[in-house]
This record gives structure tokens, sequence and C-alpha cells, in this order.
């Protein structure tokens, strides 16, 4: 397995009560895993284990086999990138410089970025198109534009796992379909893993593989996207009654609210 979360739970504050509990997780390369739930139900927290940002209250991270605490920041920034919901900047950067932020995990103490690390960058920016947005502060970017700027950074660390939280959060529809493209295209062209987190049922319904559903910081449901996206799971996880009508020929699960769930 590429990430392993092995029965991890999670509190922040020793008297708090568990915001993970008993947590399971393989994610093999190359899948695009999708953490799916309501606002709360552990999706954050789960990532920030994930990526070493939090440690286990009990349990354990394992990336290629290594226990994740085993591990340096800089040889867990080589192999794993993460795109976070928002970003501030004490400063204003260009586009590039934000990309270029991406390389530091490959650069030695002191070092300055060189020749190689602008051509990674600029790839990074082109594989996410947004080489024209190179010069532009990136203050002044729609929030669709940033959030490719951001992707691209976390590309420019060349990873093999990229770890998205609510990427289409702020997002116009217009964006949000150019995002899922971006991301099936990461996937299926670069071989990118990717486990992101969302609420959102379309995105998941077409760039996942697998989802992962969690409810009050346990999972209640894993499996392949058709298996998971079904009335009785729309129910048990988000309160809701919904229609999900079946895959057209494009593969799109369509899922229409009905209303909240009554018990």
């Amino acid at each position: 397995m590429l990430l392993q979360a092995a029965d991890v739970s999670l509190r922040y504050r020793p008297e708090s009560p568990l915001v993970l509990d008993g947590v399971t997780l393989d994610v093999r390369p190359g899948e695009v895993v999708g953490l799916l739930g309501p606002n709360g139900s552990g999706k954050t927290s789960l990532l920030r284990l994930l990526s070493g940002v939090r440690t286990p209250t009990s349990g354990r991270v394992m990336l290629n086999g290594a226990a994740l605490t085993s591990l340096s920041r800089r040889a867990v920034a080589q192999l794993l990138a993460v795109v976070p919901q928002g970003i501030e900047l004490a400063f204003d950067y260009t586009a590039l410089d934000m990309v270029l932020m991406g390389r530091h995990p490959h650069l030695g103490p002191f070092s300055m970025e060189g020749p190689d690390d602008y051509a990674q960058a600029r790839a990074a920016m082109a594989a996410t198109g947004t080489s024209a947005l190179e010069d532009r502060l990136f203050r002044t970017l729609s929030g669709g534009e940033q959030q490719r700027v951001i992707i691209a950074a976390a590309l420019a660390q060349q990873p093999q796992v990229l770890l998205l939280d609510e990427p289409t959060t702020a997002l116009d529809l217009g964006a949000q379909l150019d995002l899922a493209a971006l991301l099936r295209r990461l996937n299926t062209d670069r071989g990118v893993t990717l486990v992101l987190s969302t609420h959102d049922l379309h995105l998941a319904a077409s760039v996942c593989h697998r989802l992962v559903l969690l409810r009050h910081g346990r999972i209640i449901g894993s499996g392949p996207v058709g298996d998971m996206l079904t009335p009785a799971h729309l129910r048990d996880v988000f309160d809701v009654e919904a229609d999900v009508l079946p895959a057209d020929a494009t593969g799109a699960i369509a899922i229409v609210p009905i209303g909240r769930h009554q018990t």
C-alpha cells in the first residue's frame, strides 16, 4: 500500500472527545479516493493525519511502508503534497513564486531555485493550465485560478500522493467542472494518486474510484462509487432523501436531493 491509516483515533486535547475513532484506510498507487461526509464528520482531521500535520492519539499512519512519524518533514514533503481549503499570504507573490514554493523540499539548506526548479514549476503550471498567469499577483486571481495555482505548487513537489481538502469550496460551477477535469487528467496522464475530502457528491461521482463514508469520526462505508452513492447511504451519511439516477453514456451519476430524512 502507498498510504495507510491503521486504526487511527484523534482528539485535539486530552479532555476533548474523539474526532476520529478507529479509522482504517488503505490507499493504493494510482487510486482516486474520496472522503465523503457532512461538516464535522472528520474528513479534514483524517487528511491532517494522512499528511503528518497531526499525530494520531492512537494507531499509526504509514507511507510506503514506513511510519509517518519516523520520516522527516522534508522526506514526507518529497512524497506527499497537500492542497488546503484556503491559503493566507503574508506578502503578495506572483503565481510563479507560489508554484516555486513547491520546490522547497528538494532544495538544500540555504539553496536557491535553479534552472531545473524553474523548469519543474513551469511544467506544473502547464499541466494545470496556469502558464499564462505566471507574472500575475496571486491575490488578483479568481478563486478557480488560485486553486489551480495551488495545485501546481503541489505538483511541483513531484509527489506520489496529492491530498486535497474540499477542493471545490467557493468555486463557481464552471470552475468546479474545470477542476474535476484537471484532477482526472492528473490521475490518468501523470499517475498521481489522489485523496480528496469533499461533501460535493457530483465531484465525488465524477472523479473518484472509491469512496470512504464518514460520520461522527467513524467510517460507515467504503467501496466503489456506484456502491456508495445510493439513497440508503446518502440517508445514513447526510440525513437526506435523494434519488440517484443511473450513469449515462459519459459514466456520470446524477444525484437529486429531495429533502431532509424524517426520523
